[in-house]
């Protein structure tokens, strides 16, 4: 509790003046961020492999796993999605719109930092630095809350990123890891909205839904993704398949990885999908009439339908029309990312009209819901929520307004 209380305190305090650097200021401390990132690679990948030898003797899912190691490749990825955070334009001052009343005021609307932003995520390394980058380029400063599983991995990370910042004008109280990852702390940190300005979780269901129940903080709530793709009687042969196994195997233990297909039950080449899937080492969960039909695929049960795998496991189910697969996608989807296959516009109009989601792709895999493949650079989370920011969120989800009013002597009557 006390370490929670003096690094929340010395966030505050950061946060007033990492407010009003410059654009520059906060590039060139961005800069010496991935330069380090890079120059302390063997210690991190060293403190890595602590959670990783842990992870494994504590018996976590090959998921988890995957996603808490670090690899040298994915050090890189990590300065460049920095670099790439860096040539993105600074929202920080904008101005949103400006209008003049009748009565001669001007208002102008700017984007302003939030303040300080609470991360609370589970064994994913890489939200440290994409949270902290992200927070850091648009004013914020930043509390981070990683799960134990990954401590090693983030201490290591929060230290090389805070002596890189000693040689920027940035504070380098800007970022602070809570060591501390026991659940009573947690609670605490949900509650402390004399110094947190909004709580974002990121991760599984259970986290998710934690925070939002206990935290009296704003959370800005990112979601689960039981994503579906829906192969339409018109798709063709080799685009539905390309697209369902980047969407399932390119890499499976991600939120916009699909996690159920749906397929028209009259497009010709049912067989030749599943039986790539199968061949390429994919579970197979199917109705009644595909598991009837196809001896390598076992019959699905209720809960599979609503399960976010996060492995090369995959529910398949026949329709008869789209409206019975919108149907399907609004009873089990979790507002993430849907795909439609399709050669038909009527179909694809239906489906991008009816189906509620934060983001929906025509003849496209469900794997671009990404903050760096939207053009954001590193992303803070994907919002399945509806209120103030949606899908993806790169710089101006993490930001507020502020209405400046420019007046010459007028009083209200």
């Amino acid at each position: 509790m006390n370490e929670l209380l003096t690094k929340a305190k010395k966030l505050t305090h950061a946060a007033k003046h990492l407010a009003i650097l410059s654009t520059e200021e906060k590039n060139e401390a961005l800069s010496m961020i991935a330069e380090a990132l890079i120059a302390q690679m063997p210690y991190i990948l060293q403190e890595n492999e602590k959670d990783m030898a842990l992870g494994k003797e504590n018996g976590l899912s090959p998921s988890l796993l995957d996603r808490l190691q670090l690899t040298e490749e994915r050090i890189h990825q990590m300065a460049d999605g920095v670099r790439q955070v860096i040539n993105l334009p600074d929202p920080i001052g904008e101005t949103i719109e400006r209008w003049t009343r009748p009565n001669g005021l001007l208002l102008k609307q700017i984007r302003v930092p939030l303040g300080v932003v609470g991360m609370v995520y589970e064994a994913r390394p890489n939200v440290t630095v994409d949270a902290a980058t992200l927070c850091l380029k648009t004013g914020n400063a930043v509390l981070l809350r990683g799960s134990s599983s990954a401590i090693h991995s983030n201490k290591a990370l929060v230290s090389v990123m805070q002596q890189a910042l000693k040689r920027s004008s940035v504070p380098v109280d800007s970022i602070q890891l809570l060591e501390d990852t026991s659940r009573e702390t947690a609670q605490h940190m949900f509650r402390l909205k004399e110094y947190v300005d909004v709580l974002i979780p990121r991760g599984g269901a259970g986290l998710i839904q934690s925070v939002v129940e206990n935290a009296t903080i704003p959370v800005l709530e990112t979601g689960v993704g039981n994503c579906h793709i829906f192969i339409d009687d018109s798709a063709q042969k080799e685009m539905a398949i390309d697209i369902v196994i980047n969407a399932k195997l390119q890499r499976p233990s991600v939120c916009n990885a699909v996690e159920t297909v749906i397929i028209h039950h009259q497009w010709p080449y049912i067989s030749a999908l599943l039986e790539t899937l199968h061949e390429k080492g994919v579970e197979l969960r199917g109705d009644k009439q595909l598991a009837a039909t196809y001896p390598f695929v076992c019959e699905a049960k209720e809960e599979d339908w609503a399960t976010e795998f996060l492995a090369p496991i995959l529910a398949v189910k026949l329709v008869k029309t789209v409206d019975e697969a919108i149907e399907h996608i609004e009873r089990y989807g979790t507002k993430h990312s849907e795909a439609i296959i399709s050669e038909c516009n009527e179909h694809v109009e239906q489906f991008f009209a009816r189906v509620d989601a934060a983001v929906l792709y025509h003849n496209a895999s469900t794997r671009f819901t990404d903050g760096e493949q939207f053009g954001y650079g590193a992303e803070i989370g994907i919002s399945t929520q509806k209120l103030h920011a949606r899908g993806p969120m790169g710089l101006r989800a993490i930001t507020t307004t502020k209405t400046l009013v420019y007046g010459n002597g007028q009083v209200r009557k």
